[in-house]
């Protein structure tokens, strides 16, 4: 989890450009939101884990959000199995609306933070 979108984007960089890490596929969630209005960064990624007798390259599923998509997807996914994934038409509109919520809530943050940073 990270407290901006942009943090989120330079930790998927600083991760993906590792000598040691192959990257598989990257999906960019925060540029192009799910319908449901869902935002990450997702990447599978393979990276070397060393055993006592050789290493071996591993697949890694990252999840990078800000804690706002971070609350949103907890709460959607709570939701989600609670209505053993059928859930009603109203409450999908009031997460489209939370999530559209969330993303402004990280774009004012950031507007903040470039203000006291410059």
């Amino acid at each position: 989890m990270c407290s901006f979108i942009s943090d989120a984007y330079h930790v998927l960089d600083m991760l993906t450009t590792q000598p040691d890490v192959t990257v598989r596929t990257i999906k960019d969630y925060i540029a192009h939101p799910k319908p449901n209005g869902y935002r990450s960064l997702h990447a599978i990624v393979e990276i070397p884990v060393f055993l006592s007798d050789a290493a071996r390259t591993v697949p890694v599923e990252l999840q990078i959000r800000t804690v706002a998509m971070d609350f949103w997807a907890s709460v959607e996914h709570k939701i989600y199995y609670k209505y053993d994934k059928d859930v009603p038409a109203e409450l999908m509109d009031e997460l489209s609306a939370a999530a559209r919520v969330a993303h402004e809530l990280d774009a004012r943050m950031a507007e903040l933070h470039r203000t006291v940073h410059g």
